[in-house]
């Protein structure tokens, strides 16, 4: 992509954009009724009979990263042997190189701070492939949480303004580009056999091929890590919501929030704009409710905490790493 355009879009069509959401949002909350009471809500999160799913949530970032530092460091052992921490620190330089990059892609630059110069384009490779597993899980999960809507919606529903005729389709397009793409991450050994044929991938098969040693048995607990911290992710948002008193229902809770982030795994956004993005979508996705507040509340608490505390750990991680190599 041009240069100029590169920097159109970071500078000036992803903070417009944000604005513009962040103000659409905003008109949204202020014209709900009984806005004080959601702000009282708000402020006894922490504390009172229920304040165990505010702090359990909390864990919860822990353990979601944890879950990613550990899918990392296996990952980097067939280049790279680290420590758990090593991995930790490493995915919190992601997490903070990842909020100024379109769809997080930064995040590939952060981590391989904590990786050998020889070694840094193969970490980039294996953390694809880590990628790849999570958006599976996403994948997988997206199309159960459409199957369900589909047999609770009514002939006459709309999902998101959309009737149930192109939820449908959506849903036959989710479950074919979830097959392919299972095929594919099943097949990476094939796939890179592929690649290797075009002339101008040549050069880049000594890092690509580090793949090749993934066999099934690597790729199914690949896929496993990546659905436990799926579910962590949407246990926390479950929480969040039911302690703003948006859907006390787990089981409808749960589906939705698989569908909203699937969709926000297809919607190309920068992190910043991403917030704003995502308050849309879980307030349609939520519309059956009138807590238009808990809703964008909830969608900003679970980014705040996964998100811009880690990046903010991230940051000062790099900047350590900066010092040192300064002395």
């Amino acid at each position: 992509m041009n240069k100029s355009i590169k920097i159109l879009i970071k500078w000036v069509v992803g903070p417009l954009l944000a604005v513009w959401l962040f103000y659409s949002l905003y008109l949204q909350v202020k014209a709900q009724p009984d806005i004080d009471a959601s702000i009282a809500l708000i402020k006894a999160m922490p504390f009172g009979p229920t304040a165990w799913k505010f702090w359990l949530i909390i864990v919860f970032v822990f353990v979601n990263w944890g879950l990613e530092a550990r899918k990392w460091q296996w990952l980097l052992r067939s280049i790279q042997p680290i420590s758990f921490l090593t991995a930790f620190k490493s995915v919190l330089c992601g997490v903070s190189f990842s909020l100024n990059t379109p769809n997080r892609i930064g995040e590939y630059g952060g981590r391989i701070l904590f990786v050998q110069e020889g070694n840094r384009i193969k970490a980039i490779t294996l953390s694809i492939a880590g990628g790849m597993a999570q958006l599976i899980i996403t994948m997988l999960m997206g199309c159960l949480g459409l199957l369900y809507l589909l047999f609770t919606m009514q002939a006459t529903d709309t999902l998101m303004g959309i009737s149930v005729f192109w939820v449908r389709v959506f849903f036959y397009g989710s479950v074919t580009g979830t097959v392919v793409f299972i095929f594919f991450f099943f097949r990476l050994g094939w796939l890179i056999q592929l690649i290797e044929k075009w002339p101008f991938a040549a050069r880049f098969s000594k890092y690509i091929n580090v793949l090749e040693t993934f066999d099934a048995k690597i790729l199914l607990r690949l896929l496993s890590i990546s659905f436990f911290r799926y579910v962590v992710f949407v246990l926390q948002y479950i929480f969040m919501l039911q302690l703003l008193e948006v859907e006390q229902n787990i089981w409808i809770g749960f589906w939705m929030i698989t569908v909203m982030f699937w969709i926000m795994a297809i919607i190309p956004s920068l992190a910043i704009a991403e917030l704003g993005i995502r308050g849309t979508v879980a307030k349609t996705l939520f519309s059956y409710s009138t807590n238009t507040i808990g809703i964008l509340t909830a969608t900003f608490g679970i980014w705040f905490i996964n998100l811009f505390i880690p990046a903010l750990i991230g940051s000062l991680l790099i900047l350590g790493i900066k010092i040192n190599k300064e002395k």
